[in-house]
């Protein structure tokens, strides 16, 4: 898995990507042409995941609260 601010550097260059429309992305050596605006939109949703992985804790616990009313 790659690191905190590797995934960071990547979703804010494919978010500018999807913000000027394009379909195609340069990664230091690596070329990437996606097919849609849809195809793009889920390697976001990807990295966001794997960035919410890294920063967010595992939950242990869930509790719930209720009541009447006042």
């Amino acid at each position: 898995m790659a690191s905190l601010s590797d995934l960071l550097t990547r979703l804010e260059a494919l978010r500018a990507t999807r913000a000027g429309g394009a379909l195609k992305i340069r990664e230091g050596e690596r070329e990437v042409t996606y097919r849609s605006d849809a195809e793009l939109a889920g390697a976001i949703a990807d990295i966001e995941r794997q960035i919410a992985a890294l920063t967010t804790g595992r939950i242990t616990a869930v509790r719930l609260f209720s009541s009447k009313g006042v």
